[in-house]
């Protein structure tokens, strides 16, 4: 049974757009499935399901590896628009300063994005250090976050 119900709960996330355990709760018991707001949370604790982003600022359930490259790329976008105060270059660390609590998340949204040319980020509380190779690249990668960060 919590098999069964655990393929649904996949299904019924690639379906549509869940944002709540209640939402998800509901569409078990339409399928049948009686189920608890307990059940429903464990099961997405041990279906490792994480929220990302989707339109109109609201958040989905999604299985991990379904994240994808437009949502990474949006999230960064969101993150230089909201946090970002201000860029800087020097040879080829780029450091960008950003709102007390929230350089983590923007050098981890860096890190997801996958360009080639950033071999790391460090994050502090408000600044994220970005080291970029080869130097020749750093003006490159600085004009893309200049971008972002202009929206």
């Amino acid at each position: 049974m919590k098999a069964r119900r655990q393929h649904k709960i996949l299904e019924l996330i690639q379906q549509e757009i869940i944002e709540t355990q209640e939402e998800l709760a509901v569409n078990l018991r339409k399928c049948g499935f009686e189920v608890t707001q307990a059940t429903v949370s464990r099961d997405i604790k041990e279906l490792g399901l994480i929220k990302i982003p989707c339109e109109n600022n609201h958040f989905k359930y999604a299985y991990p590896g379904e994240q994808t490259t437009q949502s990474t790329k949006d999230r960064l976008k969101r993150y230089f628009r909201d946090s970002v105060v201000s860029l800087a270059i020097s040879e080829n660390l780029l450091v960008i300063k950003t709102h007390p609590g929230e350089a983590q998340g923007v050098a981890s949204a860096i890190d997801k994005i996958g360009w080639r040319e950033i071999i790391g980020t460090v994050g502090g509380d408000d600044t994220i250090l970005v080291v970029v190779k080869p130097k020749q690249v750093a003006e490159t990668v600085m004009r893309r976050f200049e971008d972002l960060h202009r929206g």
